[in-house]
C-alpha cells in the first residue's frame, strides 16, 4: 500500500513530462497559403468565360500579383457565363487584344469595397480600366435601391449586385447578371448630318433656261431696224408720186 502511494505521484510526473515534450515536438499549424482568385471563381462555377478571358488577357496574373503586395485591396465583379451568352452575338469577337483587356480591368476596382461601403462612394468610382484610358467613361456609378441592394452602372448597362462570393479583406468579389459594358468601346455613334442634296441637273436647268430666254436688247434692235425700212419706203413712194405728178 505504501509503494503504491509513493508510485502516484511519479506516475503524474512522469505524465507531464510525455505531455510536455508531445507539445514541444508537435508542428506548428501551417501558415494559410496565398489568397487564390480564381480558385474562388473556379469553386463557384458558373464563371467559365470569365476565366477565360482572365487568363486570354492575363489579368489574373495581374490581380493574383496585385493581392499579394497591395494595401488597398482590389474588388471584382464576376459576369456569370450567362451575361456574357446574353449579349450580342459576336460582342467579344469584335474586340481587339487591348480592348478586351479593357473590358477586363473595367471590372476591377483597385480598392476593397463591402456592399455598405459601396453605398456611399462619391461616384463615378475609378476602375482598373480608368487608369490605362485617362478616366473617360471607364468609371462605374453605385446606387442603392431599397435595403441593401446595390445597383451598379456603366451608362450602357445597369445590373444588380446579386451575390458576393468573398466579401473579406484585401478581397471583394461579387457577381453579376450582366456585362459591364464601357460607353467609350460600346456606345453607338451618332450618324453624320446628311447635307442637303441638289436636285441633279437643276443648276443646269437654270442656266438653260436663262441662256434661252432672248435677249431684250436684240429684241428692241430688231424692231428699230423694221421700223426705219418701213419709213424710208414711205418716203420713197411719196417722192415717186410727187414727181409723177
Amino acid at each position: 500500500m505504501a509503494a503504491s502511494t509513493h508510485s502516484l505521484p511519479l506516475l503524474l510526473l512522469f505524465a507531464v513530462v510525455v505531455i510536455h515534450a508531445e507539445a514541444q515536438t508537435a508542428p506548428a499549424p501551417a501558415p494559410s497559403g496565398p489568397l487564390n482568385f480564381t480558385g474562388i471563381l473556379d469553386k463557384a462555377g458558373q464563371y467559365t468565360t470569365f476565366l477565360r478571358l482572365l487568363s486570354q488577357t492575363q489579368v489574373a496574373t495581374q490581380i493574383q500579383s496585385q493581392l499579394n503586395s497591395t494595401t488597398e485591396g482590389l474588388t471584382v465583379f464576376a459576369p456569370t457565363d450567362n451575361a456574357f451568352t446574353n449579349l450580342k452575338a459576336g460582342t467579344l469577337n469584335d474586340l481587339s487584344s487591348q480592348q478586351q483587356v479593357q473590358l477586363v480591368l473595367y471590372h476591377v476596382l483597385p480598392k476593397y469595397y463591402s456592399l455598405a461601403s459601396l453605398l456611399t462612394v462619391s461616384n463615378p468610382v475609378r476602375t482598373q480600366s480608368s487608369s490605362q484610358n485617362g478616366g473617360g467613361s471607364y468609371g462605374l456609378n453605385f446606387t442603392g435601391s431599397g435595403g441593401n441592394q446595390v445597383n451598379v452602372s456603366s451608362g450602357a448597362v445597369t445590373t444588380q449586385i446579386n451575390n458576393a462570393l468573398r466579401q473579406q479583406f484585401p478581397l471583394a468579389v461579387y457577381q453579376l447578371d450582366k456585362v459591364l459594358l464601357p460607353n467609350d468601346m460600346f456606345a453607338e455613334a451618332s450618324p453624320a448630318p446628311t447635307a442637303a442634296k441638289t436636285p441633279a441637273g437643276s443648276t443646269n436647268t437654270t442656266k438653260g433656261t436663262v441662256a434661252a430666254e432672248p435677249s431684250t436688247d436684240g429684241t428692241s434692235g430688231s424692231s428699230k431696224t423694221s421700223v426705219g425700212s418701213f419709213v424710208g419706203l414711205a418716203l420713197g413712194l411719196a417722192l415717186f408720186f410727187m414727181g409723177s405728178s
